[in-house]
């Protein structure tokens, strides 16, 4: 099976377009860190306590939209292969995640370790999971295989001991 020139282009257009979306966000966020730092003088009502837990509760959304079940109900697409739809599922991690990553500056190293591993564990779980499906599986199948395991083990998530443990913390800043 070759891949037509077509096809290389449409994947090159779609790479370029994601790298340059995340790379916009990621600029975007540091300079909206950078007017937030700079107006923390100007503005005593905002403290470090208030920014901690919109950090926490950022993280908490954050877990939530790359969990799984959600994320393949949010980027699913009609027509895909199981390859592109491997790409699209882990390319969405990686931009949810790096949209978030100044997060990390407001929580506890182990909230941002337990965020990280959540977010390797579901790549590798993707990847894993595609590794073992034929050639000419479609998108669809994948999402199946994915949403069949977690059924199955539902251990096997992370989701669930990330998100106690980001409640768990932001109820420790909130006293």
């Amino acid at each position: 099976m070759s891949i037509s020139t077509n096809e290389l282009l449409l994947g090159l257009a779609i790479a370029i377009l994601l790298a340059g979306s995340l790379a916009f966000l990621f600029w975007k966020q540091r300079k909206e860190v950078k007017q937030q730092i700079k107006n923390k003088g100007e503005n005593p009502g905002i403290s470090s306590k208030q920014m901690q837990l919109q950090a926490y509760e950022r993280l908490m959304l954050l877990t939530d939209r790359i969990a799984l079940p959600n994320l393949i109900n949010r980027v699913n697409q009609q027509g895909l292969s199981a390859k592109e739809m491997q790409f699209l599922l882990t390319q969405s991690i990686k931009q949810e995640f790096e949209h978030n990553i100044t997060q990390q500056i407001y929580v506890s190293p182990e909230s941002w370790d337990a965020i990280r591993n959540f977010k390797e564990q579901n790549m590798l779980i993707i990847n894993q999971v595609a590794s073992f499906l034929p050639e000419e599986a479609t998108g669809m199948d994948l999402n199946k295989s994915l949403l069949e395991l977690i059924m199955q083990n539902p251990k096997t998530s992370l989701q669930n001991v990330v998100a106690d443990a980001l409640s768990y913390e932001a109820k420790k800043v909130m006293k």
